[in-house]
């Protein structure tokens, strides 16, 4: 959801490039399906599928270990605790750097000799101090170091974030959040239950299908 409105976002002012990551998740053939349809809709030039099997020879989530059942949401799913769900997936924040080799291809830094693609809009939901951190570390580490990753939606709120995505005709009935559904989202699992929570208090219907709402 996060990343269509970050998709509308980037199309409506840069030729925009787009990578989808596939690392061993349950929903990972419907997730990259619903990439596919954002891309299609926003007007993104060109989606480029990256797999990882990093994760699932890892293991220990309930995300890339189907021995491990994906749990339904407690009542307060956004709230913060000791506990370390069994749907966090160890690391994965590292995929952030991925999107550096893509950007300093020269087939996207040349394409548009007028507008270089040098921004990099992630929607991974880390702290401002770690993107901060990250930039920093781009600068030292890299060929080009105007670079720069980006985050336009990282002081929304979940709300927030659909009402935004409103305005700016995010195409969200052909996104996907759910942990576990293929067909119709559960509607259960900790990431339906924010989506849904979401919606509820942007005033807006979600509109993709839920098994149980």
């Amino acid at each position: 959801m996060d990343s269509a409105v970050c998709a509308a976002i980037a199309t409506r002012d840069y030729d925009t490039y787009a990578l989808h990551f596939s690392y061993g998740q349950r929903t990972e053939a419907r997730e990259q399906q619903a990439a596919e349809a954002v891309a299609a809709t926003t007007g993104i030039r060109q989606l480029l599928p990256l797999k990882l099997d990093l994760f699932r020879a890892i293991g220990g989530s309930a995300l890339t270990d189907t021995s491990i059942a994906v749990p339904a949401a407690q009542p307060n799913p956004a709230a913060t605790g000791a506990e370390i769900p069994v749907t966090y997936v160890p690391f994965a924040t590292r995929i952030s750097s991925l999107p550096l080799s893509v950007g300093q291809k020269s087939w996207v830094r040349n394409e548009f000799s007028s507008a270089p693609s040098n921004r990099i809009a992630l929607a991974i939901p880390l702290s401002s101090t770690y993107y901060s951190a990250f930039n920093r570390l781009i600068a030292t580490g890299t060929r080009d170091s105007d670079i720069e990753i980006v985050t336009p939606l990282i002081h929304l709120k979940k709300h927030d974030i659909v009402r935004r995505g409103v305005e700016l005709g995010a195409p969200f009935h052909v996104t996907w959040s759910c942990y576990q559904g293929q067909q119709q989202a559960c509607g259960v699992c900790e990431s339906c239950v924010l989506r849904l929570r979401a919606f509820a208090e942007a005033g807006v219907a979600d509109p993709i299908p839920y098994a149980q709402r």
